[in-house]
């Protein structure tokens, strides 16, 4: 860790993994019971941010836990602005959710028994952000753990089952396809309507946003078709000088499923061909081996390198009266 991050203690939580001496994640704690006051821990980012963007570059995530008087929704807010990062408009995203206060949106707003799937955060369309928080506001009664896996890891090992797969990935890329409906469907984890989709309730300003994202658009009675690619699936990371998995292939080929939508046609290589649905799943099965997944405690917050980083999201039950 740093030697500058003076206000933080590096702890050790039985959830990481160790790749070639490197944890995943990276765990912070305040180093004193004063320093857990949400006014000086944004004080302390700030103060911190070099130290702390470097620790992110290492690890690809950091957990912050024991900040227990991070409360609300604006408490967290405060620190991801404390951040600084350029904030990304949520344009072109699947989930539907709902601005809370800020720069804080709800987590996707799906029912709790639905698992979403392993994804990079708008992987699917060119325009993506480059980091995301996690806030628990209210701890689970059971489940509802956010697993991460390091997208280089599930690279190397995709790369050395299937290497004729992956080459055609590298070369073709995918193209996914989703329909919308005009409204948000909260009953589906894929939901997100066209008109909150594309910030917009007029057909030709979506038209001209989807434009923006090389996306194509067919509309019909009663919503419309998104077609996004070829767009590639791995990627090279420049900063960390290696090839990622970078892609929604599993989320969309598992998940993208509802009323409007078949997730065997939601994705296809670039050039129009299905994929293998026995490597989309053994992919799937190495995304889970080699995930973390912390359950969640009131307080922690979470950030992560998208670029790095693909996350998940497990079934959970609220406590009562939530």
């Amino acid at each position: 860790m740093p030697a500058n991050l003076s206000f933080f203690a590096e702890t050790k939580i039985p959830h990481q993994r160790n790749y070639g001496g490197v944890v995943f994640p990276a765990v912070l704690s305040p180093e004193a019971v004063q320093s857990r006051n949400p006014s000086v821990l944004t004080a302390a980012v700030k103060e911190q941010k070099p130290s702390l963007d470097s620790l992110l570059h290492t690890h690809g995530a950091i957990l912050f836990r024991g900040f227990d008087s991070l409360a609300t929704a604006s408490d967290f807010n405060d620190v991801v602005e404390a951040f600084g990062y350029e904030e990304l408009p949520y344009v072109g995203g699947a989930a539907p959710r709902t601005n809370v206060v800020g720069r804080v949106f709800t987590a996707n707003e799906s029912p709790p028994d639905q698992k979403i799937p392993f994804h990079h955060e708008m992987a699917q369309v060119p325009e993506y952000p480059s980091k995301l928080f996690f806030f628990c506001e209210v701890e689970p009664a059971d489940g509802g753990e956010t697993p991460i896996v390091l997208s280089h890891v599930v690279y190397e090992r995709m790369k050395e089952k299937y290497p004729d797969f992956v080459e055609k990935l590298e070369k073709h890329g995918l193209i996914y396809t989703r329909v919308l409906g005009e409204d948000d469907d909260p009953s589906s984890p894929i939901g997100r309507g066209w008109k909150s989709t594309f910030l917009t309730k007029d057909k030709s300003v979506a038209e001209e946003r989807a434009a923006k994202l090389n996306m194509k658009l067919e509309w019909a009675a009663d919503g419309v078709k998104t077609i996004m690619g070829p767009i590639p699936a791995v990627k090279y990371d420049e900063t960390r000088q290696r090839k990622i998995w970078f892609n929604s292939m599993v989320a969309a080929y598992t998940g993208w499923e509802d009323a409007r939508n078949d997730p065997k046609k939601a994705v296809t290589l670039g050039d129009g061909n299905p994929l293998p649905g026995d490597i989309i799943y053994d992919c799937l099965k190495i995304l889970e081996e080699e995930s973390v997944a912390i359950p969640w405690r009131k307080g922690d917050v979470l950030l992560i390198d998208n670029l790095a980083v693909l996350h998940s999201r497990r079934p959970f039950a609220l406590l009562a009266g939530y």
